[in-house]
C-alpha cells in the first residue's frame, strides 16, 4: 500500500515538471523592475518643464535676435518712407522751435535793457525839445517806447511849424493829435513783439496729431505684415510697432516745448504791453504839462 502511494507522488511530481518545461511563460518568473530604472527617464521628461520655467530661455525664443539691438536710429532707418517723412518734419519743427526760443530770448533781453536806458534818460528831459532829442538818438532806434515819444513830439513840432496854436484853447486839439500818433505806434507793437508766435502755436497744436498719423500708418503696416506672414510672433510685430510709436514720441518732443515757449513769450509780450501803456500815459502827461507851461 505504501509503495503504491509513493508511486503516485512520484508520478505527480514528474507530470508537474513536464508541464513547466513545456510552457515558457510558466518556466520564466516575472522580473522585478530595478529601483534605478524608473528614475533614469526622469531628466529627459523634466527637461521641457525646466525650459518652460526659465524666463531667459522663453525670452530668447520670442525676442529672437532683437534683444538689445533696437535703437531710435535703427527704428528710424527701418521705418517706411511715410513715417520717415513725418519724423523728419517733426524734428525740423523742433529744431526751429528751439532756435526761435534763443532768438526771442536775446530779443527780449536787449529790448528790456534798451528800454530801461531810454526811460532813465527820457525822465531827465525838461522840455518837449529835450524829449524829442532823447527819443531820436540813434542808440534807441527801433525801441517801441522811443518811437512813441518821437511820434508824439514830432506831431507837436509839426503843428507848430504849420502855424497852429498848441496852447490855450487849442491844447486839446494838439493833445488829441499827439495821442493819435502814440496810438498808431502802439497798434503795431503787438505785431512787432509776437513774431514767431504763430509758428510755435502751430507746432504745439498740430505736432501730436502729425506724430499720431505716423503711428497709425506704421501700426497699419505692422498688421499687414502679420496678415502676410501668418504669424503673431511678438518678434515679428514688435519692431514695426516700436517704429510707429517713435513718431508719436517725436511729435510730443516737438509739441511740448513749443507750447511752453508760446505761453512764456505771451506773458513777456503782455508784460511789455502793460509797460508801454504806462509810458504812453506818462508821455502824454509830460507833453501836456510842458504845453501848459508854454514850453
Amino acid at each position: 500500500m505504501l509503495n503504491s502511494k509513493k508511486t503516485n507522488i512520484l508520478l505527480a511530481a514528474a507530470g508537474a515538471a513536464v508541464l513547466m518545461a513545456s510552457s515558457p511563460v510558466l518556466a520564466q518568473a516575472p522580473a522585478e523592475p530595478t529601483p534605478a530604472a524608473a528614475p533614469a527617464e526622469a531628466p529627459t521628461a523634466m527637461a521641457p518643464a525646466a525650459d518652460a520655467a526659465n524666463p531667459s530661455t522663453v525670452g530668447e525664443s520670442v525676442g529672437g535676435g532683437h534683444s538689445g539691438g533696437i535703437t531710435p536710429i535703427s527704428m528710424f532707418m527701418e521705418a517706411t518712407i511715410i513715417v520717415k517723412v513725418v519724423m523728419i518734419g517733426l524734428l525740423l519743427a523742433s529744431i526751429l522751435s528751439w532756435t526761435l526760443l534763443l532768438i526771442k530770448l536775446f530779443e527780449f533781453g536787449a529790448l528790456n535793457r534798451k528800454t530801461d536806458n531810454f526811460l532813465e534818460n527820457f525822465r531827465g528831459a525838461r522840455t518837449i525839445a529835450d524829449m524829442r532829442a532823447v527819443a531820436t538818438q540813434e542808440e534807441y532806434d527801433g525801441n517801441p517806447l522811443a518811437d512813441m515819444a518821437a511820434a508824439a513830439t514830432d506831431e507837436i513840432e509839426m503843428s507848430r511849424q504849420a502855424g497852429l496854436s498848441v496852447t490855450g484853447d487849442h491844447l486839446d486839439n494838439a493833445m488829441g493829435r499827439a495821442t493819435a500818433a502814440v496810438a498808431a505806434v502802439q497798434s503795431g507793437l503787438a505785431k512787432r513783439l509776437s513774431g514767431g508766435q504763430q509758428f510755435l502755436a502751430s507746432v504745439g497744436s498740430t505736432g501730436p496729431f502729425v506724430g499720431l498719423f505716423g503711428t497709425v500708418y506704421g501700426i497699419m503696416n505692422s498688421f499687414i505684415g502679420i496678415a502676410e506672414s501668418n504669424t503673431t510672433n511678438l518678434a515679428v510685430v514688435a519692431p514695426g510697432i516700436a517704429e510707429a510709436l517713435l513718431a508719436t514720441g517725436i511729435g510730443l518732443f516737438a509739441a511740448i516745448p513749443a507750447v511752453v515757449f508760446y505761453n512764456y513769450f505771451n506773458t513777456r509780450i503782455a508784460a511789455y504791453g502793460t509797460r508801454a501803456d504806462g509810458f504812453a500815459a506818462e508821455l502824454l502827461n509830460g507833453i501836456s504839462r510842458q504845453l501848459d507851461k508854454g514850453a
